[in-house]
């Protein structure tokens, strides 16, 4: 049976969406999730501890979020333009593949201005989409100048449904304290709720950890615009799985252990390398996977995610490990209990 995008409507007060982070990145909310008996617990976040066992191994994404959005204006009119960063092209020509709003604006030739005394000039030299343009940073200095020139006048690129100014802290915030390999226009959520003690607590008690690296894309927040979901087309997102990830998680496989994805864009990178026998494999390329149900989970047995926006591809990748029914159960009473919904939102535990 092929799942329709109207199934995954649900009511949310747009009081429920979370504009800032709990205080202590442990201390937000847990709901975890039973699928054997179907029962629901209500818990903090550090508590998650008591859920996982020596020898279970936790898988993270450690992608690092730069500053994607840039404020700048057109040559001649002056109009201001809002520029998001999408993926550097060439390193030597800095060329970057990016957003426009408002977009119908915007032609190729066009020059845009950024920061005080104009500290950035960039001019379009394509347009790949409606939405999308090449741009070409006219920079005299090396590339490290031209780097940090450009990562100061950006903002940190907080979802549009937070409806806030983006503050300061917001760039230590809206980053997990595992990231590392920076690429990434949005956080992977889910492990924005660990903190450095709950790690080595997690540690002592002999659970194992996985990095890999996917860099979160804006296809997270793109729209789904088709009522079948089988038609619908993922951004392509790059991720990397090294051998020693992999060592570690098919270990975990073979003595039965469970491995806990830490977030969607986990469970994404670990099912787009998978053997014919079930295995991870080693991987450094693109997925553009996309998980709706029904569907067979080859790798993680546990899954730690955020609470999702109604009709996003989040809410049913997660509709495909908790169970459809199961899910919306849970969302159901999450509204009732005021739990916090998206990036800063709470989290939920799925075993």
């Amino acid at each position: 049976m092929n799942m329709k995008l109207s199934q995954y409507k649900y009511n949310l007060p747009s009081d429920l969406i979370a504009k800032f982070p709990a205080e202590k990145r442990d201390e937000s909310r847990l709901m975890v999730l039973h699928r054997k008996d179907q029962t629901i617990e209500h818990r903090i976040f550090k508590d998650i501890i008591e859920y996982v066992d020596d020898k279970d191994v936790m898988v993270f994404n450690n992608t690092k979020v730069f500053p994607a959005r840039l404020y700048g204006n057109k040559e001649k009119t002056g109009a201001e333009i809002e520029v998001f960063l999408l993926r550097e092209l060439n390193k030597e020509q800095r060329l970057w593949d990016v957003l426009v709003d408002p977009a119908r604006k915007i032609r190729i030739g066009n020059k845009l201005y950024f920061g005080e005394n104009d500290a950035l000039v960039a001019e379009v030299i394509d347009n790949t989409t409606s939405r999308g343009r090449t741009l070409r940073f006219l920079y005299d200095g090396d590339y490290e100048d031209f780097k940090r020139t450009l990562y100061s006048l950006g903002e940190t690129p907080l979802p549009k449904f937070i409806k806030r100014e983006v503050l300061p802290e917001d760039r230590e915030r809206y980053q997990t304290i595992f990231a590392k390999h920076e690429g990434a226009v949005a956080a992977p959520t889910a492990g924005l709720h660990f903190s450095r003690e709950l790690l080595k607590r997690l540690e002592i008690k002999g659970v194992e950890f996985a990095e890999i690296t996917l860099h979160v894309g804006l296809g997270n927040f793109r729209t789904v615009d088709v009522e079948d979901l089988t038609k619908h087309k993922m951004d392509s997102e790059r991720y990397i799985i090294t051998e020693e990830a992999v060592k570690i998680i098919n270990a975990a496989k073979e003595r039965r252990s469970n491995i806990v994805a830490v977030g969607t864009t986990v469970v994404r990178a670990l099912e787009s390398s998978v053997t014919t026998t079930g295995m991870l494999k080693p991987a450094d390329g693109w997925t553009n996977k996309f998980i709706f149900p029904p569907y067979d989970f080859k790798i993680p047995t546990m899954m730690v995610t955020n609470f999702h926006l109604p009709l996003s591809t989040l809410l049913m990748q997660v509709s495909a490990f908790a169970g459809y029914d199961f899910l919306f159960k849970a969302y159901k009473i999450a509204v009732k209990e005021k739990y916090r919904f998206g990036t800063y939102g709470d989290a939920m535990l799925i075993i």
